[in-house]
């Protein structure tokens, strides 16, 4: 193929990139299903800027001069602007030293690029396997890998949660964790969707992760297991109180968590033990039905555009435990979806969180896939605050009753934070 039909053929799926994601951003959809969107409660994103003239700089001590702002505004303008890129299209195919190139991956990687450089750390993208392995983590279907929950947006993948009983938390890992090398391969400068790729693998196969974790530094041998998402785990517990672990804000877990609230509260349970430490999160419109089942009227989050306009989510009729004293478990793996709940009924009042600070992620995701290539791209469009207004991105939820979790109380097999949400109701 020459490269002017090729050029022409990269221009339309460019084009198309555009029109995807300013026809699908307005939409909130709760489905993974093909050829759709969904949002992840998972920031504003900007336009890439391109200064016409040399960015000015500001001297030591004065106010930094804010970097001007280029769009293209016309079908020339934006033909004009991409020329250095073919330009360096063009010289790369001439002069790189390794050829035939991949162009496949070339374009995948100008696409990467193209969303990183809004500086937004949740707006990325990702290729056909990364966008058909979160579709089956939101969608509860199994999957090959270790069993966490990680944020790839960073310099290292980040450990936002293990899943509960996975290899991964069998081995050890938490959230926080750093992945700094994976089966002894050093991932500096490696983007975090491709170090994601070393860790996931054949069920059976074993890959060792050198953990950071603070100044610690731990190698860590996970056998990789065909992973099923889990959702809900429930029991009643002595004492009359009834207990509803959520691992994921899922496809499945509305349905599931409704099933364990008419199972416990038949049994009159004088209080409800709502767990949602390790909860990385998952799907907006989830979020939203779950809180209804605790909250029924007011608010239980806002979106904030851009341009500050705001939108406000309520509570959806019909909640079975409206009533019921109700205690809310967090800890450092709760993230996301999880901090909507969470927040919106402390705000409320509604019950009493007890553990440690929460992940903080306000952000909320648009997936869109792409139709030409079985990809997908990951925007943020918007922020999300709790009913009172406040917001939690990178700062996280603080309990009502603080109740550490340490080395100790693991290796000793004791749960002080359940211990005092129990101790709660006595």
């Amino acid at each position: 193929m020459d490269n002017k039909v090729l050029r022409s053929c990269l221009l339309i799926l460019g084009v198309i990139l555009l029109m995807g994601v300013t026809f699908f951003s307005g939409f909130a959809v709760g489905a993974l299903i093909p050829n759709n969107s969904f949002r992840q409660a998972f920031g504003i994103s900007q336009s890439p800027s391109t200064p016409a003239t040399p960015v000015p700089t500001a001297l030591p001590g004065e106010t930094p001069i804010p970097t001007p702002v280029f769009q293209a505004q016309s079908p020339e303008e934006l033909e004009e602007l991409f020329l250095p890129f073919w330009e360096s299209w063009d010289l790369l195919h001439k002069n790189y030293v390794d050829q035939p190139l991949d162009d496949l991956a070339l374009m995948r990687g100008a696409i990467q690029g193209m969303l990183a450089a809004t500086g937004e750390q949740h707006t990325s993208y990702m290729n056909p396997e990364q966008f058909t392995q979160a579709n089956a983590e939101m969608s509860g279907e199994e999957y090959t890998g270790i069993g966490a929950w990680v944020n790839t947006s960073g310099e290292y993948v980040e450990i936002v949660s293990p899943m509960k009983g996975s290899p991964a938390e069998k081995a050890g890992i938490r959230a926080k964790d750093l992945v700094i090398a994976i089966d002894g391969e050093d991932m500096i400068g490696v983007p975090g969707d491709l170090a994601l790729q070393k860790i996931l693998g054949p069920a059976g196969e074993a890959v060792t992760l050198t953990i950071r974790r603070g100044d610690e530094l731990l190698d860590i041998t996970i056998v990789r297991e065909m992973i099923q998402v889990p959702a809900v785990d429930y029991q009643m517990l002595e004492g009359d109180i009834a207990y509803i672990a959520l691992y994921t804000f899922n496809e499945l877990a509305t349905a599931q968590v409704r099933e364990a609230l008419r199972d416990l509260l038949a049994q009159n349970p004088k209080g409800l033990i709502f767990d949602l430490r390790n909860n990385g999160g998952g799907l907006l419109i989830t979020a939203i039905e779950i809180t209804s089942e605790f909250i029924s009227d007011g608010i239980v989050m806002y979106e904030e555009y851009g341009d500050g306009t705001r939108e406000s989510y309520r509570p959806q009729p019909g909640g079975l435990a409206t009533e019921i004293p109700l205690v809310i478990l967090i800890n450092e793996g709760t993230a996301s979806a999880s901090e909507i709940t969470a927040g919106a009924i402390q705000d409320y009042g509604r019950g009493t969180i007890i553990g440690v600070t929460s992940y903080g992620k306000g952000s909320v995701q648009n997936w869109i896939p792409l139709r030409t290539e079985a990809g997908g791209v990951r925007i943020t469009i918007a922020r999300w605050l709790t009913p009172n207004g406040n917001q939690i991105n990178e700062v996280g939820l603080t309990p009502d009753i603080e109740v550490p979790f340490t080395q100790e109380d693991l290796d000793a097999d004791r749960d002080p934070q359940l211990d005092a949400a129990i101790d709660f109701f006595n």
